[in-house]
């Protein structure tokens, strides 16, 4: 991986005696070198991979943004700039019940021509090391693939386009800690592209595409197959889904109505690009529900098929079950 490393620090949140959250600043940046430079890719490529991310922009108050703004311009030196942000951040995460103790990395760097500010709260965790002499020591080693409190801001997009709404992203993080308001106030920022959404109008698009475009059954399933698949490959690439580009792969209605024109002419609220959701576009190809116990999942095309749904009693008849569920229902029979 090509990455570029400008700075990068790290500073100790702990708590102490009194269960305080205190900032323990380290006194210099780190080196650039090959562990830092490990460090930083680690950092970018787990953020990259990372699912459920939310995306934003500064308020216009936002005190963040005219650090940010100094730093950039030479009037703010990084070290300076990360011991502001250190301590901002420990103000807002002690208002927090979950006020986590933790290794907070700030980095400056640039991949793929694209410059970035990393900021992450890492969980760091002590373990034992078999040495040259080999006796046992204890070693303290940060945790990237459990990171959930992390932010990185496209530096580059944030320069040319400050109107943009995503050139922020962040981590949502777990399940009711409330990690992304925290981490909104801590760089005042608000809420900008919402991905989940913009999943979901997609796939409103493309079903109502299909019934507009009067396709049979096999023609339907065929076409969001399509969908898919290209859903699919930009996932594994870790690229964003170009809606002008999925047009260009899909065949065009009998009218010659491509798909990029109907959400146009349709007034479907898409953005040009965003990132993918795993778990909307798969129902794309795929029935899948849970609830009171019972888990389903199925391909779309076989209902009707093999799998038959009657609304008015609500029941779900299936015809042919998988070999291994049906060894197990006759073995406990």
């Amino acid at each position: 991986m090509s990455l570029n490393l400008s700075n990068v620090i790290l500073h100790q949140l702990s708590i102490n005696d009194q269960e305080e959250l205190i900032v323990n600043f380290r006194p210099e940046t780190l080196e650039n070198d090959s562990s830092t430079e490990s460090l930083v890719a680690e950092l970018h490529r787990v953020f990259n991979a990372k699912a459920g991310k939310g995306f934003g922009s500064f308020k216009d108050e936002s005190d963040f943004q005219t650090w940010l703004a100094d730093l950039n311009q030479g009037d703010k030196d990084f070290y300076a700039f990360s011991q502001q942000s250190a301590e901002r951040l420990r103000t807002e995460l002690a208002k927090y019940p979950f006020a986590d103790a933790g290794t907070l990395v700030i980095a400056q760097y640039q991949s793929l021509a694209t410059d970035y500010l990393f900021l992450g709260l890492l969980p760091s965790y002590n373990s034992l090391q078999v040495t040259e002499g080999l006796n046992i020591g204890a070693i303290d080693y940060l945790d990237i693939a459990k990171m959930d409190i992390a932010a990185r801001i496209d530096l580059t997009s944030y320069q040319t386009d400050k109107d943009s709404n995503r050139y922020l992203a962040y981590i949502k993080g777990r399940v009711g800690r409330k990690v992304a308001d925290f981490f909104l106030d801590f760089l005042q920022a608000e809420v900008g592209l919402d991905t989940k959404q913009q999943n979901q109008v997609l796939m409103q698009a493309v079903q109502d595409f299909c019934s507009n475009a009067q396709l049979d059954k096999e023609e339907a399933v065929t076409y969001k197959k399509q969908v898919y698949d290209y859903c699919n490959e930009q996932l594994k690439s870790g690229d964003e889904l170009q809606v002008k580009e999925l047009s260009g792969e899909l065949p065009q209605s009998q009218g010659g109505t491509s798909f990029l024109d109907y959400t146009q002419e349709q007034g479907y609220e898409l953005e040009e690009s965003f990132p993918v959701d795993r778990s909307t576009v798969r129902k794309l190809t795929k029935y899948v529900g849970a609830g009171g116990g019972l888990n389903v999942s199925f391909d779309s095309l076989l209902l009707g098929e093999r799998i038959f749904y009657d609304p008015e009693t609500d029941t779900l008849t299936i015809k042919g079950t998988p070999p291994n569920l049906r060894e197990q229902l006759t073995r406990d029979k």
